[in-house]
């Protein structure tokens, strides 16, 4: 027999085929991941509070959900790894729960799979589609220079062919997705920038750092307490770096830079690069 819910390392893994069904899906609670949530008409979801962070944003999307009359919950990001499905799955105990969850039994304190079973047994139907967001990806042309682009984006879902060799700015938490090293970013940015998600469980909200380390690529996480995850604008302009990789601070990052001043000094790095070949 099927499950009877989902278990998924990230929200953007929703599919069709998840439809009006109940899913624990281990990416942060921002606004991005709630209406990504919604537009795949979810029936019930459960995500990371990724440290709740910069105006509570790491929760903010079981909010919109709630506004939607979709039931929506978040795990604490010390109890489990976020972007890792199965670990929030054992381990995770939920941190926060909205209105339309709390009617049908779920509580702070429970059991990620306790809270699945009681969704996964009522009534669940599709999530009425959102209203839309504003654009979640565009390149800062104030930031670049030199033919070297700055692309600030609302998840590191939104990476694309063209963005090897340029700076990566994703609102999006600093772990890897069920610990793959492969999906720290699907294609060669020179750089990346995360939010910590305030570490969490296991220090998992830093663990795409080593992993584009050893892909050549710089890469820094931000403070989740100094922007909001979820929202590229915020990260870029609010961020305050709290962790590099080795290959950023040999550009010159470094913890309690500004996010603005990071990417400047990678954008810099980069153009050195392309006039030395």
């Amino acid at each position: 027999m099927p499950e009877p819910y989902a278990v998924l390392d990230s929200v953007t893994h929703l599919t069709d085929a998840h439809r009006g069904v109940a899913s624990y899906c281990a990416s942060h609670g921002g606004v991005y991941a709630g209406y990504y949530a919604a537009k795949c008409g979810t029936g019930g979801v459960i995500l990371n509070d990724a440290g709740v962070g910069r105006e509570q944003a790491g929760i903010a999307g079981i909010h919109l959900l709630d506004d939607l009359g979709v039931p929506a919950a978040t795990v604490s990001h010390r109890s489990c790894r976020i972007g890792n499905g199965a670990d929030g799955h054992a381990r995770g105990i939920l941190s926060t729960v909205n209105c339309a969850a709390q009617e049908l039994g779920l509580r702070t304190g429970m059991a990620c799979q306790n809270a699945l079973d009681l969704l996964s047994r009522a009534n669940l139907k599709p999530s009425p589609q959102p209203a839309p967001q504003a654009e979640a990806r565009f390149d800062d042309d104030a930031a670049g220079r030199d033919g070297v682009r700055v692309i600030i984006t609302d998840s590191n879902s939104l990476v694309e062919p063209d963005d090897a060799g340029h700076v990566f700015v994703s609102a999006s938490h600093g772990g890897l997705l069920g610990g793959r090293p492969e999906t720290a970013v699907k294609f060669p940015v020179f750089a990346g920038v995360y939010s910590d998600a305030d570490r969490g469980a296991d220090d998992a909200g830093l663990s795409r750092l080593p992993a584009l380390n050893d892909r050549g690529i710089a890469g820094a996480c931000i403070s989740a307490f100094s922007a909001r995850i979820g929202d590229g604008r915020s990260i870029y302009a609010d961020g305050y770096i709290s962790a590099v990789n080795d290959l950023a601070a040999s550009y010159g990052g470094a913890i309690g830079q500004s996010c603005r001043d990071f990417v400047a000094l990678m954008v810099e790095a980069r153009i050195k690069q392309i006039k030395r070949t």
